[in-house]
């Protein structure tokens, strides 16, 4: 058996996303069952059961996808604490290269996140319309939801089964090191270039936001979103961890850096979410467009302060930039 698996943080993650998929699974039937069967202007017998099952079924979801988001960070610490099990890893990220599989498991995890965040509003919608007119579509998404779970789990299982653990892998000085920040960051860019367009476009999905123009912030926010990673890896992260040396996205996750690593990408993903959502839902009735404009601005503004912060403390602690 492999080691990892005698690792109490991996048992209770495990155990705890095979509970989720069972309660998904028993939703998933169910669901095909009401979709091929409702029909909300009849008042038969059938139409009364399935509003029923339904409503009992919305609970089950909500349940279970509120419950992934939770293990999501919970699958992060604990890939994070097998690195006493791991030679040379000294933090996820080691980890999640060390085979084929974990860099697409995490990948997949933040597309499901995103997706879970969009059932979640559209079942509040759907929830507020006295003719439930969104009740038909939110099934159907649930079921690509549902798969989507599905080959998550397969590749969890391959990505554990296939962590090395007598073999050293790469630890994050190797694979976000000095060396490969020059060929790492996109457009070729260097480090003041990418910093200066970083708040650039940050002040960008800041009028955009206020001007709500839906298109415009989607777009100005995924650059924005795909460049602040590369800020954070090649300069932020080096103000938290106080050395110009140490350059990674995982390790502000740990106990050492306050756990602040799960604020700061927390913040930046919510902030692109609420921008799709401007573009997604802005003909659903019954939403607050004006609130999802605030919201993914706001997110945007913390996600800003924190990373700055640190620069700001380091200049006026030590009077010099690293």
């Amino acid at each position: 058996m492999n080691n990892l698996f005698l690792s109490n943080e991996i048992i209770i993650l495990l155990f705890s996303q095979i509970v989720i998929y069972f309660l998904l699974f028993i939703s998933f039937f169910i669901s095909i069952q009401i979709l091929k069967n409702w029909d909300y202007t009849k008042s038969n017998s059938l139409q009364y059961n399935l509003e029923k099952k339904a409503y009992l079924v919305i609970l089950i979801i909500s349940f279970a996808l509120f419950s992934k988001i939770f293990t999501f960070f919970y699958f992060i610490y604990s890939i994070d604490s097998l690195t006493f099990l791991v030679h040379g890893a000294m933090c996820a990220a080691g980890i999640f290269s060390s085979n084929d599989f974990g860099n697409f498991s995490l990948v997949l995890k933040v597309i499901n996140l995103f997706f879970i965040g969009f059932w979640i509003i559209l079942n509040y919608l759907d929830l507020k319309q006295k003719d439930y007119k969104y009740t038909k579509l939110k099934f159907s998404f649930f079921i690509i939801i549902f798969v989507l779970f599905s080959v998550e789990l397969i590749l969890d299982l391959y990505f554990l089964i296939n962590i090395p653990t007598k073999e050293p892998v790469e630890c994050c000085s190797i694979i976000f090191g000095v060396s490969s920040v020059s060929t790492n960051i996109p457009f070729n860019l260097n480090i003041p270039n990418l910093i200066t367009i970083f708040y650039l476009l940050y002040i960008l999905t800041v009028i955009l936001s206020l001007q709500k123009k839906s298109l415009l912030l989607l777009f100005s926010n995924i650059l924005f979103t795909y460049l602040a990673y590369f800020s954070v890896t090649y300069f932020f992260s080096t103000y938290i961890y106080e050395l110009p040396t140490h350059q990674c996205p995982f390790c502000m996750l740990q106990t050492e850096y306050n756990f602040i690593g799960y604020f700061i990408w927390s913040s930046l993903f919510l902030g692109l979410f609420f921008s799709i959502c401007t573009n997604i839902f802005s003909k659903f009735e019954g939403l607050n467009k004006g609130k999802i404009y605030k919201l993914s601005l706001i997110f945007n503004s913390i996600f800003v302060l924190l990373v700055s912060f640190y620069v700001a403390r380091y200049y006026i602690l030590n009077g010099v930039l690293l």
